[in-house]
């Protein structure tokens, strides 16, 4: 029985289908439970301070201090979170989680001044048709520059990527400027990758012609996605961060039999929404 292929494609399911065909049709397909992690929840946790910064707090007032409460009361909320109690994180576990968010947002401020920063949208979503699939993507930030130009804004939490990763890694930014271009009209003057961790920012400049070729791309990758739907052909890549994947039990190339991911980990029927 043929895959039913998923309903739309973000930027981080054209990076997943990329990286490894497999773990794509078990996380977007099969749609496999994704238990969270320390990671996972500290990242979420740091974009909904940055995020209320934006909202709650105009020009002028946007200060660590400001950002530190934001953080604070986000913090409070997460304490009820699903996702958060199921890390069963001891004391000293929780404070150090508390004290390496806390060090995040601060890290921020030695990216940017956000008083001098016109955002036009805070997590702002935008969809738009291409070709036969449905693109859609959750902007971090979009930003108005003084001369009315546009900037994508993405905060990351992990690690910064090295230099020969880099334009990897802006693939899926990339894509977020290709849809502000198909929604909005315009093409962003820059993307940017705020990197927390280190701090540090990745930044490009979309031109006309990139923007055409992550269409092509994208076009291609969502072929290849209804292709392997079709002929149930979801070949695994392998590499070294297959040892950290939660589905190697599963990956032929491991030994493992995919059919029985689903059963074993418990998921929706095929095409459930």
């Amino acid at each position: 029985m043929p895959f039913e292929p998923p309903r739309s494609l973000s930027p981080s399911k054209v990076s997943s289908f990329r990286d490894c065909a497999l773990a794509f049709r078990f996380t977007a397909i099969e749609r496999l439970p994704d238990p969270a992690t320390v990671w996972t929840v500290k990242g979420t946790l740091v974009h909904t301070a940055l995020e209320q910064l934006f909202w709650n707090h105009p020009q002028g007032t946007r200060s660590p201090a400001a950002a530190a409460a934001e953080l604070a009361a986000a913090w409070s909320d997460l304490q009820d979170d699903p996702d958060y109690r199921s890390l069963d994180l001891t004391s000293d576990e929780a404070d150090s989680f508390r004290a390496d968010a806390e060090q995040l947002v601060a890290n921020y401020f030695l990216l940017e001044d956000p008083d001098e920063i016109t955002p036009v949208g805070v997590e702002l979503t935008l969809e738009a048709r291409l070709g036969d699939v449905r693109l859609r993507g959750i902007l971090d930030r979009l930003d108005r520059t003084p001369d009315g130009e546009l900037i994508v804004i993405d905060y990351k939490t992990g690690r910064a990527p090295s230099p020969a990763y880099e334009q990897s890694k802006l693939a899926g930014v990339q894509l977020y400027a290709l849809l502000c271009q198909e929604v909005l009209g315009r093409r962003p003057v820059q993307v940017k990758l705020l990197h927390l961790k280190e701090p540090t920012v990745i930044a490009a400049e979309p031109s006309e012609q990139g923007l055409k070729g992550q269409r092509t791309k994208t076009l291609a990758v969502w072929s290849a996605i209804e292709r392997a739907c079709r002929d149930e052909d979801f070949r695994p890549k392998t590499g070294p961060l297959c040892r950290f994947c939660r589905f190697r039990d599963f990956c032929p190339a491991y030994g493992g039999d995919p059919s029985l991911a689903a059963a074993t980990l418990g998921t929706p029927e095929r095409g459930a929404a």
